[in-house]
């Protein structure tokens, strides 16, 4: 029999399986599979104080993130130097994906110029880029008690009454401010910026009558102007808004080519994994191209955008030189 034959020191088959396993094992050491993203709640910083069609865009947003992740997305609100502070926070955050900015005109693109060596974030390089979010038109608004209904009336009155017609925007460097500047450059009037906090003080201002004119995004100007208590001049983007289609476009109303927008994206600090890039970018696209928040975007005059991380850099640095000339030409200065 063969088992008579046997070297006295073999080892059965399943034992030796074991014995070489474990050998194995101990010689190569197993690793922790990575976690599972995201395991804990992520943080979306919302460069400006609460209020306004950024941070409703931004709730909105997070509610449905939250509920496609499984992970609460926090919205934090670190206001201050037009958007600086938030970004910078975000900037210098660890790039595990838990720390999110959304980004606006004035962080990402008009700020390089306004605060010329003094920015401590570069957004062409600190950033890793995700995705657009969404684009809004600046809507140029005046008192019922301004004796004006269209641009060219406007410009006239200006040109008639040089430094004595006020206009509010929500702050120096902010897209509406600029858009007011470069309307100004274009037209050739002189009109005085007065800067408030954000567009509902400088709607409540417009409403007291302390400023003539204010150019903020739609949303808040909307519901005024059905009710009779302000009027719609004209909107900076190059088509007119399906929310405002009796509204002329300022291209329309003698500047051709005339366009100024403010535009939103998501972003994360520099040097995120690109697995994590990718799946955030999935899950907002799908919120982003839903029809519940098209049409809620719609409803405010502003429109739904989406891109590849890519097309949001190119976007990025193509906005940059194009607010620096607008800077540059209307002498736009922090104070």
């Amino acid at each position: 029999m063969s088992s008579k034959h046997e070297h006295p020191n073999s080892l059965p088959d399943m034992t030796l399986r074991f014995f070489l396993l474990l050998t194995t094992t101990l010689a190569f050491p197993t690793y922790a599979a990575a976690p599972k993203y995201p395991d804990k709640p992520i943080r979306l910083v919302v460069p400006v104080a609460p209020g306004g069609s950024l941070n409703q865009y931004t709730r909105l947003i997070a509610q449905k993130l939250t509920e496609s992740l499984g992970q609460t997305v926090l919205v934090d609100n670190r206001a201050g130097a037009n958007g600086i502070i938030g970004a910078d926070i975000v900037a210098k955050s660890a790039p595990d994906g838990y720390t999110l900015l959304m980004g606006a005109t004035p962080t990402m693109a008009i700020n390089v110029t306004l605060y010329a060596g003094k920015m401590p974030y570069d957004p062409e390089k600190d950033f890793t880029p995700i995705t657009m979010v969404a684009k809004a038109p600046s809507v140029l608004a005046v008192h019922p008690s301004v004796p004006v209904k269209n641009l060219k009336e406007l410009i006239a009155l200006a040109r008639a009454n040089p430094g004595k017609l006020n206009y509010a925007s929500s702050g120096t460097g902010s897209g509406n401010h600029l858009m007011g500047e470069m309307l100004k450059a274009e037209a050739g009037i002189d009109l005085v910026h007065v800067a408030y906090s954000g567009g509902g003080p400088g709607l409540v201002a417009l409403l007291a009558r302390e400023v003539e004119i204010l150019v903020t995004p739609p949303p808040i100007l909307i519901p005024m102007a059905k009710a009779g208590r302000v009027r719609l001049i004209a909107v900076s983007s190059a088509k007119r808004s399906p929310a405002m289609p009796d509204v002329p476009t300022i291209a329309e109303a003698g500047f051709p080519g005339f366009e100024a927008t403010v535009w939103y994206c998501v972003v994360g600090p520099r040097g995120m994994p690109k697995a994590i890039v990718n799946q955030l970018h999935a899950a907002l696209s799908t919120i982003l191209t839903s029809t519940e928040y098209r049409e809620r975007l719609l409803a405010d005059g502003a429109t739904a955008e989406t891109s590849t991380p890519e097309e949001l850099m190119m976007w990025v640095r193509s906005e940059i030189p194009k607010w620096a000339k607008v800077i540059k030409k209307s002498g736009a200065k922090v104070e």
